[in-house]
């Protein structure tokens, strides 16, 4: 059921099933396509994950991300295309699901259960969980497990599905922006919750909104936009959508458009008022200060762009 444990209910079903293929990707899609009548939700994505790899998937709203993960779960079929995890057919999800654990954007739990209780059901569907890396996970993350679920936080659930999936300690972790209300400290605990599932041969494919995380914690990315994969990049090539903006005050008239424009990581510069000016940078800010502190700078604010607006600014056209 869509926002439910199901990654984590499935997952556990087969005994005796080989957790892993050494031979074969984690994940990999052939001409994967998914339309609802004339939507096109994904358009013939071909993507290859290796084991043991961080691979994060970006993209905006509305690019598919969802669908894609959707498929690999099983919980849909494509209309045309596959997808296989450790060479299994996504399709025959009984199999497949044997060999990860998923935790989804939106966490549902049994309301009228405890976190313990839920934790205990999930590890007893099937083969199991580390009980012992389990309590510790409890502990490290906070969570009250003889608390109800259905007065559970947002955050709060979202750590039961956390707890679940590293616990189980599946060879692929499909984590579906697994970071969602949680607080800045839980997300230190998750990081180094992916580092231990690291360290041990997992595989994590990671969809998130937030390009700090991933830029964090992931070997490579695959960029999704409108249903099509743009770009599959490593670490150096995604820190070029690391960008700022910074709206700069002067207390007379701000420079004008052709002096901003050749200052160094300067990607586009705007107009604001008389005296105020927005810059989008790339790279380090300090170039930017130094030239703007020479033309009587009285005020500067920054924020770092949303995913969204850095994606109109490489890629151009709508963000969904």
């Amino acid at each position: 059921m869509p926002g439910s444990l199901v990654g984590v209910d499935i997952v556990v079903r087969c005994e005796g099933v080989p957790m892993r293929v050494p031979s074969e990707p984690a994940v990999r899609t052939e001409g994967l396509t998914k339309r609802f009548g004339k939507t096109v939700a994904l358009d013939r994505l071909d993507l290859e994950v290796s084991a043991g790899e961080v691979f994060g998937f970006l993209g905006p709203n509305g690019a598919g991300k969802s669908t894609t993960i959707r498929l690999l779960l099983g919980l849909i079929r494509p209309t045309s295309g596959r997808a296989l995890i450790f060479g299994i057919d996504a399709a025959d999800s009984v199999v497949a699901h044997a060999h990860l654990a998923h935790v989804p954007a939106d966490v549902a739990l049994w309301p009228d259960l405890t976190g313990a209780e839920v934790l205990a059901l999930l590890a007893a569907l099937g083969a199991g969980s580390d009980l012992a890396y389990q309590a510790e996970l409890v502990d490290r993350f906070g969570l009250e497990p003889d608390r109800r679920c259905g007065t559970y936080s947002t955050g709060n659930r979202q750590k039961v599905a956390l707890i679940a999936a590293f616990a189980r300690r599946a060879p692929l972790l499909v984590l579906d922006e697994p970071t969602s209300g949680l607080d800045p400290l839980m997300e230190q605990e998750f990081r180094a919750c992916l580092r231990e599932a690291t360290a041990r041969g997992q595989t994590v494919f990671l969809s998130s909104h937030q390009l700090a995380e991933v830029e964090a914690v992931c070997d490579r990315v695959g960029i999704l936009r409108c249903g099509r994969l743009v770009e599959v990049a490593g670490l150096a090539e995604l820190r070029r959508l690391r960008l700022t903006e910074l709206t700069a005050t002067f207390a007379d008239t701000a420079p004008g458009y052709e002096r901003l424009a050749a200052i160094p990581g300067v990607e586009s510069a705007r107009t604001v008022s008389e005296s105020t000016v927005a810059l989008v940078l790339s790279g380090p800010p300090g170039p930017a200060l130094q030239f703007l502190a020479t033309d009587g700078l009285v005020g500067v604010a920054a924020r770092e762009p949303s995913l969204e607006e850095i994606f109109l600014e490489y890629y151009g056209g709508s963000a969904s």
